[in-house]
């Protein structure tokens, strides 16, 4: 009684790896892995590819994945090998919706782009002219601006008047006698 080779594609729910402590997680999660497929292909002898170990550990121990999508083959023996699940591409099967979706993006992107340079190939002698215009305007606006900075200019000096005429004031005034300086005087 031969048994042909058992092959079957399961997504392991590793959500519970996270009531473990942190430094057992990815511990913890193998051996989630090992009693699933312990359960569903009814056998004992459970060998887990490096491949998956590396899924499993890539994040660290105290990160392991949510959930793992593995291959489990059942052989003649009995012997269970769980092994990195490969999506395996059709000849004749249709490209993805996702692939569609970002070629559209693509080719949209592209004739935006073809629009905006024929506006800007328009837009030159426009453009020139605009420049001439303005470079009169950013030396009035200079201008301008040193007129406002001298007013800022004569108030910070009017400050440092008033605070000079402040500073002999206090001098002149008495500084009141010490209790010590009032007995001697007694």
């Amino acid at each position: 009684m031969s048994e042909e080779t058992l092959e079957r594609i399961y997504t392991i729910n590793l959500g519970k790896v996270v009531l473990s402590s942190n430094n057992h997680r990815a511990k913890r999660a193998i051996n989630m892995i090992r009693e699933f497929a312990i359960k569903h292909m009814k056998s004992e002898n459970v060998k887990i590819e490096e491949d998956v170990s590396h899924l499993v550990w890539e994040r660290g121990i105290r990160h392991p994945p949510r959930k793992i999508r593995v291959k489990m083959s059942k052989d003649d023996d009995g012997n269970i090998i769980v092994s990195k699940y490969q999506e395996e591409k059709k000849v004749g099967e249709e490209k993805s919706k996702k692939d569609e979706k970002k070629e559209e993006k693509k080719v949209e992107e592209k004739s935006k782009e073809k629009k905006e340079e024929k506006k800007i190939v328009e837009e030159k002698p426009k453009s020139e002219e605009k420049i001439v215009e303005e470079k009169p305007q950013k030396e009035e606006s200079k201008d301008e601006k040193k007129i406002e900075e001298k007013p800022k200019a004569k108030k910070e000096e009017k400050k440092v008047e008033k605070k000079a005429e402040e500073k002999p004031k206090k001098e002149e005034k008495k500084p009141s006698e010490t209790k010590s300086e009032k007995k001697s005087k007694e």
